[in-house]
């Protein structure tokens, strides 16, 4: 009979080897469980202890207490237990059962290994994990030279659902191990696993802190190869997670992180064996289901500038019960992170001004369009300081012959200062107009509560019934931009607040009314508040049987999830109600009023623009009433699954192993939002909170921004696949070679029926240590519940140039709905490659280097509204008629996803480790050397539609889904059995605005829209430092250190944005201090 192994501490969890074994150590280990107390033997000796489940279940062990050898300390453990300690290596322990059992035939062993096997603490390796690991299966082959044969074991891969000894999978696979994770420290989990190259474009609270409506503020979301979350699947101990907003990906922030024991990270297509969304590949998050004792983690930190305090406190306890059958594990955590609020008006436009609390390095670029594409000049000018001459701090007449005319704070009317390099809509410096979206928030105040808990029983040692439940939250809160800015505002001279003078001028020009521009600095800062609630539960059975001759192991679930997310936006105006207070008149008996009499009768109170003062709380709420928009969602996922796994066939060179199943999976959601965003004539009403107004659209799109719409949709998948390992040929004298295929059959209720498969093989040379490796597959991502169902969604964008109209930047309507037409994307990738692992003629050596291939069809793509514009401008009529212009007080553009577009990328992932004792030249520890790189050689995204070229997007680091043609990951650590150090590198290479763009000083060809001019293209890459050392001054004490960004690097302005958060380090040097327990 097969048997399960296990690495102690935890399950499968690898420990940095430690100096000598034979010297004293302390231990402190009760009389336990037999599992739990190898496993914090292990942990307390710094060594390696594989033991079979089947062998320590319901055993208890003795407790061991003070100074004494490992050989020794595991005597007196197991003393009494039947069990018994055998050292397989320099570091490393097999616990042996009884003799009948361990000579027990075996339908599969485990290849023979070196027992110079090298560790991968702090970890991260391409190789496979086991069942339960922590570590990866690198760790868990531990058989020493001249062993018998180890015990057999069964490895769980999550690039695969094949469960057999031995095998390979041939999808690459990095695993980020629970030393790893807890050397980084961060206060969030996905953090650390963002920083791996192949992750690129995942979202954080950096990420959406400039939204009203995208959903994607503070939301943790990770996405392999720059292919966005969406087309990444995130699981839990490989089962999927409800979504955490209608695009369908998972929120990490909502994970039980604590009891996290490894993130397996599948960096290649996996549809065939996962389902939808595996394109960009799969990152599995594994827990400890097993887990005894009490774990606890306290830390806090802050920036080198005093913002963003940070602070989180979790704890995890697990007792096992009913003679070891029963195992309950229940965990919590909370955590806060202040995050970076706005530094209000004008930041960054001020050349002698500064960023957010002293971040001098924000400069609001910006660009500059000259207008002209002809005369052998760059048309767009790219420059530091830009800001619009289309409003001002309090308020700017921008048209006519009173053009240039600004106001102070009290309303005064002054000469506006317009600054140097002066174009349409823009100069450099000059008077404080200010940058909007360099207004932003930094980085979103994010708060996080979560609790988890498990309760599984042993039915027999071979099976388990088991039941999860999760429930968490996650509050952030973000500033849009510091005002709601209005730059084609018509003003009556014969306004009251209108000041004389300004009066007298318009009599002068023979005009009744001028142009004006402001960011309202009356108000309050925008505020969005976002709340996601996660309520999972599962049940479900795992375990073995037997059947015609073999062994079948069975994995089934039922998971139920409820995503519910609210957001609630303050301190934003109701444009109707807005229009009609700036429009005042003074009545008969001297007392200002709205001019609209309709207006005065729903509760109209006048609103002065010019200048700063604080209007009356009469006019505030009128006008940005307390019930601002929201949106309530509540989305449902129910799955049901079903596996199974078996050896059925003997074949010469190995058994066939074959996995099958099939799953069902529902999904739904139900958007409700406010009768002022969504409008009274379908769904909701007017109620108390949102009375009736006749000034107000009953269609909708009354608010600045934030007009969110009712909207429901779901959908049901059925599923199936067949899956075989088939050993080709195993011998000495040609190697061990293995074919692995898969196949699915999906069919979606929306879009029909489709299919998937997998084709790849592994070689395991007679070179010592070489493997080649490759696969090929064909992928989908079908399409989410917000690209088929959602409701129209307006808000305004403001910096929109209409190029119809002199390059004039407008403020425009922006709708994005839904597409019920889609159907499922699909991919082709294809991955080759070797590893170098295990030499035996350079141990702690490993080396593997992977080419990806990846070619989507029939993405699904919407053209932002600019896009839309421009290339509407530049003849491509499909987009024409997606908006109207001609209106500036009614200007909108439509949004929509269609199946028109392709993506293609391609590079190389690359990963080098090197690992060894320092006894041997007189010193104490381990050093661990590990570099991880992606290098991205091309990354094109075509729209497919007529007059546009395909868009070269690597090495782009201007986007939120940036890709850098490197990002490198690389670490040092030296680990004692007390104390640790740990440097860490993070570096990605310079890349440029746009690979169309030409850049040119003089000389320059005719600007187009698909190759416009500039005269500068740069985006520089970045080198950041961190550093981590921790402690371990008892057995179950540790405290710990980090600083991140140690030379505090500072960030970059890109133009249109702060800066690019998903490449850039926004925060600064940051340090934390920590305490952990382990009992």
């Amino acid at each position: 009979m097969r048997r399960h192994l296990w690495l102690a501490t935890g399950a499968a969890v690898v420990v940095a080897a430690q100096p000598a074994i034979a010297q004293a150590k302390q231990f402190d280990i009760p009389a336990q469980p037999a599992e739990s107390a190898i496993t914090a033997l292990g942990r307390q000796a710094g060594v390696q202890i594989v033991a079979a489940r089947s062998f320590s279940r319901g055993k208890r062990t003795n407790a061991v207490r003070g100074a004494m050898s490992v050989d020794t300390a595991l005597t007196r453990l197991l003393e009494g237990t039947g069990l018994r300690a055998q050292r397989s290596g320099p570091q490393t322990y097999v616990v042996l059962g009884p003799v009948a059992a361990m000579f027990a035939p075996a339908r599969a062993t485990a290849r023979q290994v070196s027992a110079s096997e090298p560790q991968v603490a702090p970890g991260v390796t391409t190789d496979q994990p086991a069942d339960g690991a922590t570590g990866s299966t690198t760790a868990a082959n531990v058989a020493g030279e001249g062993q018998a044969e180890e015990p057999a074991r069964d490895v769980v891969v999550t690039g695969s659902r094949i469960v057999s000894s031995g095998f390979t999978a041939p999808t690459p696979t990095q695993v980020l191990s629970y030393e790893a994770i807890t050397k980084n420290a961060q206060p969030n989990v996905f953090t650390t696993v963002a920083q791996l190259p192949a992750l690129q474009g995942s979202t954080g609270a950096t990420v959406g802190a400039n939204g009203t409506s995208t959903g994607v503020q503070g939301l943790s979301t990770l996405s392999l190869r720059g292919l966005q979350p969406i087309r990444t699947l995130t699981l839990i101990d490989g089962q999927r997670v409800v979504g955490a907003n209608v695009t369908g990906v998972a929120d990490v922030s909502l994970f039980p992180q604590l009891l996290i024991e490894r993130v397996d990270v599948v960096t290649g297509g996996a549809s065939a064996s996962y389902g939808s969304d595996a394109v960009g590949g799969v990152v599995n998050f594994v827990t400890n289901t097993r887990f005894t004792g009490f774990r606890a983690n306290i830390l806090g930190g802050i920036s080198t500038y005093g913002d963003d305090a940070n602070w989180t406190v979790q704890a995890a306890a697990g007792k096992s019960l009913a003679g070891d059958r029963l195992h309950l594990i229940v965990s919590g955590e909370y955590s806060h992170e202040d995050g970076i609020r706005s530094a209000g008006f004008g930041v960054g436009n001020d050349p002698n001004g500064d960023g957010p609390n002293g971040r001098t390095w924000l400069t609001a670029r910006g660009v500059q369009n000259r207008g002209i594409t002809t005369d052998g000049l760059p048309q767009y000018l790219v420059r530091d300081h830009v800001q619009s001459t289309l409003f001002g701090r309090y308020g700017l007449i921008n048209a006519g012959p009173l053009a240039g005319t600004a106001f102070d704070v009290n309303g005064n009317p002054v000469p506006f200062r317009y600054g140097t390099g002066c174009l349409p809509g823009s100069c450099i410096g000059g008077d404080l107009s200010g940058s909007v979206t360099n207004g932003n928030s930094f980085k979103s105040e994010i708060t996080r509560l979560n609790s988890y808990g498990r309760i599984g029983f042993d039915v027999d040692p071979d099976n388990e019934i088991y039941a999860t439940l999760n429930v968490a939250r996650v509050d952030t809160s973000n500033t849009p931009n510091p005002g709601s800015a209005q730059d084609n505002l018509t003003i009556q001279c014969a306004n009251p607040f209108v000041p004389a003078a300004i009066q007298s001028a318009c009599a002068a020009n023979g005009i009744t009314s001028f142009r004006f521009g402001t960011v309202n600095p009356m108000f309050d800062f925008i505020d969005v508040n976002t709340r996601r609630h996660q309520y999972r539960g599962v049940v479900g059975a795992k375990g073995k049987v037997a059947a015609f001759g073999t062994d079948w192991r069975y994995d089934a679930y039922y998971e139920h999830g409820t995503g519910i997310t609210d957001i609630n936006v303050n301190n934003i105006p109701l444009m109707p109600r807005y229009r009609a207070a700036i429009q005042a008149v003074r009545g008969a008996n001297g007392v200002i009023t709205c001019a609209d009499p309709v207006a005065v009768a729903s509760g109209c109170s006048p609103l002065n623009v010019f200048g700063g003062q604080a209007p009356t709380d009469a006019t505030r709420y009128y006008v940005e009433p307390q019930n601002g928009p929201y949106q309530h969602t509540r989305q449902t996922q129910d799955v049901a699954s079903f596996s199974v796994s078996g050896e059925p066939v003997a074949l010469p060179a190995g058994p066939l192993a074959v996995a099958f199943g099939a799953e069902f999976r529902h999904e739904f959601y139900r958007v409700t939002a406010d009768p002022y965003g969504n409008g009274v004539l379908t769904g909701n009403g007017y109620t108390d909170d949102y009375p009736a107004d006749p000034l107000l659209n009953p269609q909708g799109g009354n608010w600045y921004a934030g007009n969110y719409r009712n909207g429901s949709g779901g959908y049901d998948v059925l599923e199936s696949y067949l899956e075989f390992n088939a050993p080709l040929f195993d011998s000495e004298s040609i190697g061990r070679a293995n074919l692995n295929v898969a196949g699915r059959a999906t069919n979606y209720s929306t879009s029909g029926t489709v299919y998937t498969w997998k084709v790849g093989g592994t070689w395991d040379t007679p070179l010592d240590g070489f493997r080649l490796r490759g696969v090929t597959s064909r992928d989908i991502r079908a399409p989410n519940l917000s690209e088929l169902f959602a409701a129209p969604v307006t808000s305004n964008r403001t910096g929109t140039i209409d190029p119809f109209n002199g390059n004039r930047s407008i403020t425009v309507l922006q709708t994005t709905t839904g597409n019920r037409a889609l159907t499922p994307e699909i991919a082709r990738n294809t991955e080759v490659g070797f590893v170098l692992s295990r030499a035996s003629w350079l141990p702690g050596f490993s080396l593997s280097v992977d080419y990806f291939r990846i070619k989507i069809d029939d993405a699904i793509s919407a053209l932002d509204a600019q896009t839309q514009i421009n290339l509407c401008y530049g003849g491509v009529q499909f987009t024409c008629g997606s908006f109207d212009l001609s209106n500036l007080d009614s200007a909108y553009v439509t949004v929509q996803p269609f199946n028109f577009a392709s993506i293609f990328t391609d590079g190389l992932d690359i990963e080098a480790s090197y690992t060894t004792k320092l006894d041997g030249i007189g010193l104490p520890g381990r050093l661990s050397l590990r570099g991880l790189a992606t290098h991205t050689i091309n990354f094109v995204q075509d729209t497919g539609l007529p007059g546009t070229i395909p868009r070269q997007l690597a090495g782009t680091n201007i986007e939120a889904t940036a890709v850098p043609h490197w990002k490198v990951l690389a670490s040092q650590d030296w680990s004692t059995d007390t104390v640790s150090l740990t440097v860490q590198e993070r570096w990605f290479s310079a890349g440029v605005f746009s690979n169309e763009n030409i850049v040119c000083q003089t000389n320059c060809p005719v600007s187009t829209v698909n190759h416009p001019t500039y005269d500068y293209n740069r985006v520089p890459g970045a080198l950041y430092v961190d550093l981590a050392a921790s402690y371990r001054f008892t057995p179950a004490f540790q405290a710990y250190a980090k600083v991140d960004n140690v030379f505090n690097r500072d960030g970059e302005t890109v133009p249109g944005n702060i800066t690019t958060p998903t490449l850039y380090d926004v925060v600064g040097r940051a340090f934390r201090l920590g305490l952990r327990a382990n009992f």
